[in-house]
């Protein structure tokens, strides 16, 4: 029997943290937005339209990449205190490629790394 792959994902709309999940240790990685405060600021000051446009291209492209990562696990965790969680589950969703992943979101305050690791570890301890 081989041991299922399990990754937790603190997320927000500008950084997430990938915690895959192991009974002895928690390795974390980050993957960050290309949509700063600072883009939105000089984007903005062109054009909302441009500013709006641009926001959806780098939000795709951050899904992209958190998607590129997420297919080598069995177990995925979605949390986080925004709807960005939401957002990606439902690009997962429409995926073929992710329907064989068990997927889940739950709701969550902006946590420190402690508790975030703790969030995971607790989550995937309870299965």
């Amino acid at each position: 029997m081989t041991t299922k792959k399990k990754l937790g994902i603190w997320m927000d709309h500008s950084t997430a943290n990938l915690m895959e999940y192991s009974t002895i240790f928690i390795e974390t990685t980050t993957i960050k937005s290309d949509f700063t405060h600072q883009e939105k600021e000089e984007t903005l000051n062109k054009s909302e339209n441009i500013m709006h446009n641009k926001e959806q291209h780098l939000e795709m492209d951050y899904y992209k990449r958190l998607s590129a990562e997420i297919i080598k696990y069995d177990e995925v965790l979605l949390f986080g205190p925004t709807n960005a969680k939401v957002e990606l589950f439902n690009i997962l969703n429409e995926d073929q490629r992710f329907k064989n992943i068990k997927i889940e979101v739950r709701p969550s305050d902006k946590l420190t790394d402690n508790q975030q690791v703790a969030f995971v570890r607790n989550y995937f301890t309870r299965l």
